[in-house]
């Protein structure tokens, strides 16, 4: 698909992701697009030691609201489709072109795609769906074929790997602003519904989260504050279900968030004493949410920005994944980074040790996909801890594994 699409990236106080994340959008199959981020003064900072600002729209915000942050990068979009992706999270080659591909049919005003987790294997969402309460509901949809879907199915359109149409997005106010974290783009699911329509979910359409430290969670997912999810529970059920069903969203919410914490203190991310502060600002949030304003956005205001396409030059015309041993490592990731720097190629390199070890997959900001792990150990969550393989037998697995989300010829 070639029409033009505004991608959206907000970041706060993490610039080191953002060194990772803008650099991918060199990579991209789909060249029709322009990139717009919304970030506090350190952020903006690393798109101009990138050399990238001259390619960008930068736009200064450094409040923790991410619905406010996004709106602000909606005003900015000049094209007719608009998407949104995390600073913690770095998109496929292939991402962009997938994610934007059913909007072909008129009927599509969103779309959402799959999410690997930190490991940039394993899955951390896939096909989902939330009901009046704002839980989840898995949807059994098909790994590699897109699924369409009702827009009042209210399919998760997740924040970090999802687009619109950007006229639909703006009719009713884009994110709301009450909605400061949490639920954010699970409130414009439910609120597109009127309009009608359809939500395609395009399992191939992928990003790899990294699911960073912020404001109210650790780098190890331990969260660290709990009123922002309180606040935006309350506020959700106070739009979306009926007030007799309020008590029970909300113990369903204390209950879902009990258990979160006795994770982490199973795994000794929070101590003892960190519970009753935590649960405590739960019941902060919710009594602020219950008792906040709420109203329905207005349709957003939108001005007139050129479109400012970034790249510049073609699209990679070359996919390949290379093998190396662990001590052919060091010569072999220098040459695919010196490949890479043509941006002509997208390269894979695969790092196998004669070890059962797990593997783990990242972005290298000089251009190359890594993944490292042992010959013998699991790559999925379904291989066993351990199995014998020939080498060429390994290699072919994982390529024809990473071919089906990186190769744009798949």
């Amino acid at each position: 698909m070639s029409e033009a699409a505004s991608v959206i990236i907000v970041s706060r106080h993490r610039p080191d992701e953002l060194r990772r994340n803008l650099p991918a959008f060199r990579l991209q199959t789909h060249r029709n697009f322009e990139l717009i981020l919304v970030a506090d003064p350190q952020g903006l900072a690393v798109a101009r030691e990138l050399n990238l600002a001259d390619r960008m729209k930068l736009v200064e915000f450094d409040e923790a609201n991410i619905s406010a942050t996004r709106n602000l990068g909606l005003v900015q979009a000049a094209a007719p489709l608009v998407a949104f992706i995390d600073d913690d999270a770095t998109p496929e080659p292939p991402w962009l072109a997938r994610l934007l591909a059913p909007f072909e049919d008129a009927e599509v005003v969103a779309s959402t795609g799959f999410v690997r987790g930190r490991n940039g294997i394993s899955m951390q969402w896939q096909g989902v769906a939330t009901d009046e309460l704002g839980a989840d509901i898995a949807l059994d949809v098909s790994e590699t074929e897109t699924t369409l879907l009702p827009v009042d199915r209210r399919v998760k359109t997740h924040g970090t790997n999802c687009a619109f149409r950007r006229e639909r997005l703006t009719a009713i106010g884009g994110f709301d602003t009450a909605f400061r974290f949490f639920l954010d783009e699970t409130d414009v699911t439910h609120r597109l519904v009127p309009g009608g329509g359809k939500t395609a979910i395009v399992p191939l359409a992928q990003v790899q989260h990294g699911f960073a430290a912020n404001a109210s969670r650790k780098a190890n997912r331990a969260p660290t504050d709990l009123t922002q999810i309180g606040r935006s529970a309350a506020l959700f059920l106070r739009r979306h279900c009926p007030e007799a069903r309020w008590n029970e969203g909300l113990d369903k919410l204390r209950a879902g968030q009990a258990r979160r914490i006795a994770l982490h203190r199973r795994e000794l991310r929070l101590s003892a004493a960190d519970e009753a502060p935590l649960l405590q600002g739960l019941e902060r949030g919710i009594a602020e949410g219950l008792a906040a304003s709420l109203v329905a956005p207005p349709p957003l205001a939108m001005a007139e920005f050129p479109f400012q396409r970034f790249p510049k030059a073609p699209a990679p015309a070359h996919y390949e994944v290379r093998s190396c041993s662990l001590l052919g490592y060091r010569s072999a990731l220098k040459k695919a980074r010196a490949d890479a720097a043509t941006g002509e190629r997208i390269i894979t390199l695969l790092r196998l040790s004669r070890t059962p070890r797990r593997h783990a997959s990242w972005f290298d900001p000089a251009g190359v996909w890594l993944q490292r792990g042992g010959l013998f150990g699991p790559s999925v969550r379904s291989d066993p801890a351990f199995r014998f393989w020939r080498r060429s037998a390994r290699i072919a697995r994982e390529r024809a594994r990473i071919a089906a989300f990186r190769s744009p010829e798949s």
